[in-house]
């Protein structure tokens, strides 16, 4: 089965939208959704209506830090990523929130487990971000499901595989867009799938992984989109231009 792997959509429709067109188009049969679906951009309730479609299809989807928030705003704004919690609350239906707010922090599905952050405690969303960071998430997944073989995550907004091979440590890949990556089962992995809707690495396009499960292989995807429009979006919406910039910056 090809399932295609999206996190941190941050409200994007227009990225989301080609995401999932070029999803499609690479033969994708299943979608997982690994958290963060809104925050940040302009369209939170369409995007909400797209991902509560694909989840009554059969995709799994995950809660992320910005969907709690959005469910239940903080009563001050003292983070980033706090400043459009209330907005975004108050845009998304009494169900959506509903939706959110049931959402599990992780999800296991055969020998893959996949959660917005840290399997380590994931409601600490702790960031996968170095080696010994994914060897927590992949310790925290095994020791509550032994048969995981892979971890699949978003939370910090670039594209990484990391894998344990005979030792205990985990060694970082970072992978090349479009370029299929061998992904055998008698090693463990640990994946942060990149944002949707938030790139921070320096380009603006959107990102995401399409796994092959049956030949075990991972491929990791840049799809432009047109981000001048979901910058504009959100300067309409009168969402902090901060918001917009990074979208065309890709940081």
């Amino acid at each position: 089965m090809k399932l295609a792997m999206l996190s941190d959509i941050h409200a994007n429709l227009q990225a989301l939208s080609a995401c999932l067109q070029h999803a499609r188009q690479q033969g994708a049969e299943r979608y997982a959704l690994l958290g963060d679906h809104v925050g940040y951009g302009a369209d939170p309730d369409a995007v909400m209506d797209i991902v509560m479609a694909l989840h009554a299809e059969g995709a799994i989807v995950i809660k992320g830090n910005h969907d709690e928030m959005a469910v239940n705003p903080p009563a001050g704004v003292e983070t980033v990523g706090q400043t459009t919690a209330a907005w975004t609350h108050g845009q998304l239906s009494a169900g959506q929130r509903g939706f959110l707010d049931q959402l599990p922090m992780v999800a296991q599905d055969g020998e893959c487990l996949f959660v917005h952050a840290s399997a380590d405690h994931p409601e600490a969303w702790h960031y996968v971000q170095d080696e010994r960071s994914a060897g927590a998430s992949l310790d925290g997944a095994t020791q509550t499901h032994p048969e995981t073989h892979y971890v699949f995550g978003g939370h910090v907004h670039q594209q990484t595989l990391y894998y344990r091979g005979a030792g205990r440590g985990l060694m970082a890949f970072t992978p090349t867009p479009a370029v299929v990556v061998p992904t055998p089962r008698h090693r463990q992995w640990v994946a942060t799938v990149g944002s949707v809707g938030q790139p921070r690495d320096g380009h603006p396009q959107a990102m995401y992984a399409l796994f092959d499960s049956a030949a075990h292989k991972l491929t990791f995807f840049r799809v432009a989109y047109d981000h001048a429009s979901a910058a504009a979006a959100i300067l309409r919406a009168g969402l902090p231009p901060f918001f917009a910039q990074r979208l065309e910056l890709g940081k």
